[in-house]
């Protein structure tokens, strides 16, 4: 799927015009793209977390001539799937969420005096 498709899509889905989503799309993709040039995370749960990771420096080959030659250490950016989406790809249907468990409710009676420690004799 392309860009436009991806609008087209968007657009059908959440009834908006086209110019709207394409809009909303380059918003965020510039969003996502600052965020992480200045080495911040940008999570969206259940989806994924776009961020900036460094690669070491190492030794790579020259393809052409086979010589060895030194790759600098640089920032990169890197996407780590989110348990829905590797769910939705998977096949399965996401973990529904848990229910929180009710509060416990506060004693009616107030607390008793604890008794004194018996003397050893």
């Amino acid at each position: 799927m392309n860009k436009s498709e991806l609008i087209d899509a968007v657009a059908e889905r959440a009834e908006l015009s086209k110019a709207a989503v394409n809009k909303a799309i380059d918003a965020m993709t510039e969003v996502i793209t600052s965020v992480i040039a200045k080495g911040n995370p940008v999570a969206l749960i259940g989806f994924g977390t776009f961020k900036s990771v460094m690669r070491s420096a190492r030794t790579g080959k020259n393809p052409k001539t086979g010589a060895p030659l030194k790759i600098a250490a640089k920032a990169v950016p890197k996407f780590s799937a989110g348990a829905g989406l590797k769910a939705a790809v998977a096949g399965k249907k996401p973990a529904a969420k848990k229910a929180a468990a009710p509060a416990k409710k506060a004693a009616a009676k107030p607390a008793a005096a604890k008794k004194p420690a018996a003397k050893k004799k």
